[in-house]
């Protein structure tokens, strides 16, 4: 009865510490990134890196690009939402199949538009998985908020001199996921407030409002100086409706 009881404990406890789960299940996740107030972030922008971390440990399960199209228009942006139905079907996205044995908390972090440094958003979101239960579909989609703004001229440590006053200030705005803003357009770029904030020798100078041109995505204005010096500029977008605001920066040299 002794023996009986000795391997009866062990057993117990053998099974207590047993997993539930003994063996690995493939279990896909989906993750997507939506610019704000416009499409999905795909292949045509260089993509959002997706990183897909275990909370409990910060190991990196998944690490990849979200690829693939910004998706469809009318059925992201015109179409009227309803519960279940989908507006991803088509879009950019990352996929990743983790072998899990047992539900695991995850941070999904996500950076994006991964190839345009100075307009890089680190948005990120926390979930479950649960083996063998797929999140599929649209997938987990995290909202990258901003604008993607490339000061273009005058060109960074540019050397001009005071007689070639005034100079060209232009910059190159699109949302996060690269859609084109145009005068009355979907983004309609007349709405949208582009500024170019100008330093001279690190102290405030002037500001200029930038127009848009007839070029998408262009916005410009003529600056002009009497006075030789560094000058700093920061053009920054903002969108009064969404709050959408995105900013690039240089400086250039008067002799």
């Amino acid at each position: 009865m002794k023996k009986l009881a000795i391997l009866f404990c062990i057993l117990a406890v053998q099974f207590i510490t047993t997993p539930l789960w003994a063996e690995t299940i493939p279990t896909e996740i989906t993750v997507r990134a939506k610019a704000r107030d416009a499409k999905f972030i795909g292949s045509s922008i260089g993509g959002a890196m997706v990183i897909i971390r275990a909370v409990d440990t910060n190991e990196i399960l998944a690490k990849g690009l979200t690829q693939g199209s910004t998706g469809d228009t009318g059925r992201i942006m015109k179409t009227p939402r309803e519960r279940y139905l989908p507006i991803a079907t088509g879009a950019a996205h990352f996929t990743a199949a983790l072998d899990i044995s047992e539900p695991v908390f995850v941070t999904i972090e996500i950076l994006a538009p991964y190839i345009k440094k100075q307009a890089r958003v680190v948005a990120q979101t926390q979930t479950w998985l649960v083996p063998g239960k797929p999140i599929s579909g649209d997938g987990l989609v995290v909202e990258i908020p901003g604008m993607v703004v490339d000061l273009l001229s005058p060109q960074t440590h540019l050397y001009t001199d005071l007689d070639k006053s005034p100079y060209e200030i232009r910059a190159n705005v699109v949302m996060m996921c690269g859609c084109s803003i145009t005068k009355g357009g979907l983004w309609d770029g007349s709405k949208i407030e582009v500024v170019a904030l100008v330093q001279k020798d690190g102290k405030t100078f002037t500001t200029v409002p930038l127009k848009l041109r007839d070029t998408m995505n262009t916005f410009s204005a003529p600056f002009s100086t009497e006075v030789p010096g560094v000058y700093e500029i920061l053009v920054y977008a903002y969108d009064p409706k969404t709050g959408n605001t995105g900013v690039d920066r240089s400086s250039f040299i008067v002799r």
